[in-house]
């Protein structure tokens, strides 16, 4: 009977293990000795950190989608079919559909979500750019602004943890381009006692912001916004108003995890070195469904993937692995229209970010048009 893989969800996590599973498992799939299944609730893949530069009209929406199944090796059974439970017991999911479809090994790469809704006021007082509507939106909203004080606020957790700071940067370089930078204040607030929760990229930032003139506040939790009042108000007690609230909501894991009862706030147990889900040897998880305290970034879904799809490999063909993950990620940090900076860390190995410069920013923009290979595991 043949090997049984199935892979929950069609974001770089999921499509990454696929295709590197594929190929590493062809020839046994010819013959019928492995099957891979992937599973996944939408029919497209957007590009997530496109959607920054869709919200400063740089790139077009349609630049950052593509369809799911061309993305993934033929070879792949794609299922656009939602999972509602994950029956580890059992090994078997449960899809909206009432398909149940078993497996030998699982991988959950069901990624994250915002949830706005935990902050009052967020949804009718703020703008957000982590959806595509949301990213149009805010576009929308700055072709017509004019000046006037913009917040910058950051909810946790939440994925892509530079991006609020590209934010703040390009925010700053169209302001100056559209000359009502003399007009307009960029205020940034940051839940913890520093602008960011890597400290040598805090560290970093907090020259950027001090050489631009961007004011900013630490120790400032979102409790609620007062819509009609233009006022952001924290946990910590203190307020800052606005005339433009931009956002970063709290996130959370997938629904499923949580109705599968399998992790707190949709996040998994997962094993750092061997990323396995706690106890059992046959799940493994993948990018922003784990519950290890590193980024949640697409390069840490691509890394984690490229270790898993080994492991699984290894574990078919040998039956013993001894892949690790080491906790590598790397960013691009654009720190405006025409410089970024570069990240790059592990689990023993802390962030040290560079000069910015006009490289990095190409190399930034090259590897946007690169994506689509490398989810490929072409690159």
């Amino acid at each position: 009977m043949a090997i049984k893989i199935v892979i929950l969800g069609g974001g770089t996590g999921g499509t990454v293990v696929a295709n590197l599973l594929a190929r590493s498992l062809r020839d046994k799939i010819k013959v019928g000795q492995v099957t891979i299944n992937m599973i996944t609730d939408k029919p497209y893949h957007i590009y997530q950190p496109g959607l920054l530069y869709v919200t400063f009209d740089r790139m077009l929406p349609e630049d950052i989608v593509r369809d799911q199944r061309t993305l993934v090796d033929p070879i792949v059974d794609v299922l656009i079919d939602p999972v509602v439970n994950i029956d580890r017991d059992n090994k078997k999911v449960v899809t909206e559909t009432g398909r149940n479809i078993n497996y030998d090994y699982l991988v959950i790469a069901t990624g994250s979500r915002t949830v706005p809704e935990l902050i009052p006021g967020l949804a009718e007082g703020g703008h957000t750019f982590y959806t595509m509507d949301e990213a149009k939106r805010l576009r929308n909203t700055l072709a017509g602004f004019n000046g006037g004080k913009v917040v910058i606020s950051v909810g946790v957790p939440h994925k892509c943890p530079v991006a609020p700071l590209e934010m703040t940067f390009l925010l700053y370089d169209y302001f100056s381009q559209k000359g009502i930078l003399n007009k307009s204040e960029i205020f940034y607030t940051y839940p913890i006692n520093r602008v960011h929760a890597l400290e040598p990229v805090s560290n970093w930032a907090v020259q950027e912001f001090e050489r631009k003139g961007i004011k900013y506040e630490t120790l400032f939790n979102m409790e609620r916004i007062d819509a009609d009042k233009k006022i952001v108000h924290s946990m910590e007690g203190t307020e800052v108003g606005y005339d433009l609230l931009i956002a970063v909501p709290p996130h959370k894991g997938s629904q499923v995890i949580e109705t599968s009862g399998i992790g707190k706030d949709g996040w998994v147990p997962t094993d750092k070195i061997y990323l396995n889900n706690d106890n059992h040897e046959d799940v493994f998880v993948v990018g922003d469904t784990t519950n290890i305290p590193i980024s949640k970034a697409g390069s840490t879904a691509h890394f984690e993937s490229e270790v898993v799809a080994e492991i699984i490999t290894s574990k078919i063909t040998t039956g013993v692995s001894l892949r690790q993950y080491d906790g590598k990620v790397l960013c691009f940090v654009e720190s405006g229209f025409d410089a970024a900076s570069y990240i790059w860390f592990n689990y023993t190995t802390p962030p040290k970010p560079t000069t910015p410069s006009k490289m990095l920013h190409w190399m930034k923009l090259t590897y946007n048009k690169l994506y689509w290979s490398t989810v490929k595991g072409i690159l």
